[in-house]
């Protein structure tokens, strides 16, 4: 019983842990995922690095994007979730 009450505070410890930070980043993880999934041709997207444009082209792994400087092929990867989201609000 005494082991049992020392370890209790980690394991106290490592729920907390849990429920704080890992369950929601995995969560996040799952959505990213979706997201870069359900991506079609005509989508406004904006670029983690902040490019504006409009999905021509898609591949497995890489997209095409129309900006007003042309066309540039990105990874999807590259491809900013919450930045599209407000773009399409």
């Amino acid at each position: 019983m005494n082991a049992l009450n020392q370890l209790a505070p980690f394991i106290l410890m490592f729920v907390v842990l849990y429920f704080l930070m890992i369950r929601p980043q995995m969560r996040r993880q799952k959505q990213e995922r979706n997201f870069i999934q359900e991506m079609k041709i005509g989508d406004k997207v904006i670029t983690k690095g902040g490019m504006h444009g409009r999905i021509v082209e898609l591949t497995e792994e890489s997209c095409v994007i129309e900006t007003l400087a042309g066309k540039i092929k990105f990874e999807r990867s590259a491809i900013s979730m919450e930045l599209s989201a407000k773009l399409k609000k």
